[in-house]
Formats: C-alpha cells, structure tokens, sequence
C-alpha cells in the first residue's frame, strides 16, 4: 500500500490547493450499552463539529457561534422544532435495532445501528457528490447509489429492505434532490456564515521527536488549519517512501489539526542525517522545511518527556470523536465517513423549510421484519 500511495504521489504530485466541502451527519443507536448514550447525533462541516445531540441530554448542542446564527437566520424555532424532530429520530431507531436484531438473529449483548449521509461541493470545479449509509454492528447494511436510484444490499438480512425501499421512488427522488441540490445549497450557505472561520490559514509548528535512540524519529506538525496538509521526508532534494510511515490528521482540542511521520533511520548513519529534511506543505503559506539536525531532535526523556502531549492530546480527542459519531465500529470504506432517512416519507415536507436536513429516520420493515 505505502509503493502505491508512493507511485501515485510521484505521478501526479502533492495538491493541496483543490478544497472540497463536506457537509456531514452521523447518527448512531445503540443496545446494551450502559455507559453510552441510546441515540446520538452529530453534524460537522469541512471535518468540524458544529452540532451534537444525545438521548441523555435531549437536546442540541452547537459547538460554533456561526452556525447558531445561521440557523437563527434561517428559522428562528430551529433548536425547538429540531429538537423534537430528534426526539421522534431516537424511537425509529429503537424501532430498527429491534428489527435488525430479529433479522440477524441477535437477543443480548451490545449492538450498534450508524446512519451516515452529507454531500461535499469543489469549490473549484463545481463538482457535487451525495452519500449515504446504514451499517449495523461494524458491517455494511444499506447504501444509496444516487446514479441507479437504487440501494445496495451486502448482506442478506437487508433484502427485505432494499426491495421495498427501491420501490419507494418518489422519495429516492426527493433524496436525489436532497442530495444534489439542497444539501449543497445549504452547504454553501454555511461556507459564507463561517468563511471567517474555516477559511482562515494557521500556521502549524513543526517539531522533531524521539521517543528513544532506537526509535524513528516523527515530524511533528501541530497547530495548523485547516486540515488540508502534506508532511512528507526527503533525502538529497527526493521524497521518500520506503523509509517512511505517514499518519493521520488529528484534531487538537483548539480547532487546529496535527499529523507525524515517522522516518526509520536503522540503516542511516548519523554522519548521514544532514541529507534528509521533513517539509509541511499547507496551502497559503510557503513550505516549512526542518534538516533533520540531532541537536534539534527533542527526545523523551528527563525534562523533556511532555513533547509528547502533543500526539497524545490529538489521539484524546479522536477518541471522543470517534464515540459520538460511532466510528469505532464503522467506517466508510473509501476514506470518508458518511449516512441518512426519515421517519416516512410525509416528513420529507418537513425539511423544505429551516435548515434543509435531510430525514433522519427511515423503518427498516412495515409489519413482520
């Protein structure tokens, strides 16, 4: 994987000028789970979080000044009208566990249903895309392919489903809609309430850390936006592939991101080190480029065994992430996450107004499941 991710970077180069918008929602219910929530909902915007709901609470939660405003402005009963609607969304989906857990022949134990839907928009090109999701205990269960109108079933126990919802085609063409109009529409919308914010460039820090003499040495970049970044090692003015482990893009607790990448040097002498430098590329500002200096390298150890708060406060905050939004069990296969459905198909009125949100909450069976 790590030659392929190196043929396809050596052939067309490093972009991060192309900026795609994503709008997404995730929800997930739970079973058997004591220490989390039944229902839980989350919106983020270009991978921010900007809304979050729970069962436990009831009520939403908006983690953004300016998409409280826009939703002010666009229908000032939102968070009431929003929230009932919600409310409504966690009794279907109790409703669908128990049919899931018939359907796969489950009676205890801890089960996960994860509903994931949005659209992204190239503000570039102009090109759209819409998606959505079901997956229940990590597998894939439904998905939406917007360009047969149909749904594709994986597995057996979602037939029965997929049959009926294929049938259901003036909604499938209201989700088309959705998706390839109101949802970017409203998208875009929300790009102009928070340009301030999402279209600023912070400059990230960049440090280099050891954990020991054996270990490799990690470029660190912290404190950057937005998340749009590429850190690679390069030996004599040449990117490096074989000798490197990229990572992900991290969240820090502030709004900023962070990433390593760690260079093994086993077989480099130390005479040799001068000859390789980490570069952060981040588009609006000029690459930062560290030699890869021993002197400089912070290790861990003695006074300086905290440089790695950094890395760890990132993955802290994953983790919390990932248990709202139910990642944990499930993820989208080609590198993003995302999902969606209604109550039945007289709420779809319900969204022509306010905030253009797509139904949540769709009975996976009518009668025997």
């Amino acid at each position: 994987m790590k030659a392929l991710i190196g043929l396809l970077l050596l052939v067309f180069g490093h972009d991060v000028s192309s900026v795609i918008h994503s709008l997404q929602f995730f929800s997930t219910a739970s079973s058997g789970l004591s220490t989390f929530p039944e229902y839980v909902t989350v919106q983020m915007f270009d991978e921010v979080q900007v809304e979050y709901y729970d069962s436990n609470t009831q009520r939403i939660i908006t983690k953004q000044d300016w998409v409280d405003q826009a939703n002010r402005d666009k229908d000032p009963d939102y968070l009431e009208s929003e929230t009932e609607r919600r409310k409504g969304n966690q009794q279907g989906f109790k409703a669908n566990m128990g049919t899931l857990k018939k359907r796969f022949n489950q009676t205890g134990g801890a089960h996960i249903i994860q509903q994931m839907y949005g659209c992204e928009w190239d503000d570039e090109d102009g090109t759209t895309e819409g998606y959505e999701q079901w997956g229940f205990d990590g597998e894939d269960f439904l998905a939406l392919d917007l360009k047969t109108m149909t749904w594709v079933a994986p597995v057996r126990q979602a037939l029965t489903t997929k049959l009926r919802w294929d049938h259901d085609t003036a909604y499938n063409q209201y989700l088309k809609n959705y998706y390839t109009k109101e949802c970017v529409d409203w998208l875009k919308q929300l790009l102009a309430y928070g340009k301030s914010t999402l279209q600023r460039t912070e400059r990230p820090r960049v440090s280099l850390l050891r954990r020991s003499p054996s270990s490799p040495v990690v470029c660190h970049a912290t404190g950057f936006f937005p998340d749009r970044v590429v850190v690679f090692w390069r030996r004599d003015g040449q990117e490096l592939h074989e000798q490197v482990d990229p990572g992900e893009v991290l969240p820090n607790h502030d709004g900023t991101f962070q990433v390593s990448v760690d260079l093994d040097l086993t077989a480099v002498p130390q005479e040799d080190w001068g000859r390789y430098e980490c570069v952060v590329q981040l588009r609006g500002i000029e690459d930062i480029s560290t030699t890869l200096d021993p002197a400089h390298i912070m290790t861990n150890g003695g006074d300086k065994s905290h440089i790695l708060a950094f890395i760890l406060t990132g993955v802290a905050v994953v983790a919390t992430v990932a248990v709202v939004v139910g990642v944990f069990l499930y993820r989208k296969r080609n590198d993003s996450e995302k999902c969606h459905k209604p109550v039945d198909s007289d709420t779809s009125s319900e969204n022509t107004e306010g905030q253009k949100l797509a139904p949540e909450y769709q009975p996976l069976s009518t009668g025997q499941s």
